[in-house]
């Protein structure tokens, strides 16, 4: 396919990172769903944080995506969406089971899901497992008995201000790729 018609399909990369991603991000959406189905909140909860980053290892490109947002890819967005509003739900579910931190917030995810983009990204195939080890740290150092206060997580809109940075830096290089 040529690049010509390569832009008439997808006339902007939010277009183009929408269709190649949304079929994962659906993935993603259903984990949210499964998790939420699991009758153990803990379980569930865990759970789905280790599928979402299992999802990230398997697919680099679906890494970033995750920690990343794109405002013009409306689907991939909406998809997004829903699977935060499920998440919002396991993690009051697992709160209120008394097995996960009362300090533990959405933005945490994000800030995990970044941390195992960054270490699967700096491993690759020379050290497949940290990724899954980060993963189990990370799950278990919510768990309650919390061994001590947490700082402060970052701000909604700085969290979302770094995804969309992200994002652009994505698209950024995909553009001097083709100079």
């Amino acid at each position: 396919m040529g690049i010509a018609t390569l832009f008439r399909h997808f006339p902007t990369k939010e277009d183009l990172v929408g269709a190649v991603f949304t079929d994962r991000m659906e993935a993603y959406a259903q984990a949210t769903e499964k998790a939420l189905a699991d009758p153990d909140p803990w379980n569930g909860f865990a759970g789905y944080i280790e599928e979402v980053c299992a999802m990230q290892a398997a697919d680099r490109g679906f890494a970033d995506i995750l920690t990343m947002s794109f405002p013009g890819a409306q689907g991939l967005e909406e998809c997004r969406a829903e699977a935060y509003q499920g998440f919002l739900e396991l993690i009051r579910r697992a709160k209120d089971s008394g097995r996960l931190r009362e300090d533990f917030t959405s933005r945490d995810l994000v800030v995990l899901l970044m941390a195992n983009a960054g270490v699967l990204s700096a491993t690759g195939d020379a050290a497949p497992d940290a990724g899954r080890r980060l993963v189990a740290w990370m799950i278990q150092s919510v768990q309650v008995p919390a061994r001590g206060p947490l700082p402060d997580p970052p701000e909604d809109a700085a969290l979302y201000a770094a995804m969309r940075r992200a994002g652009q830096g994505v698209i950024s290089a995909d553009a001097a790729k083709r100079r």
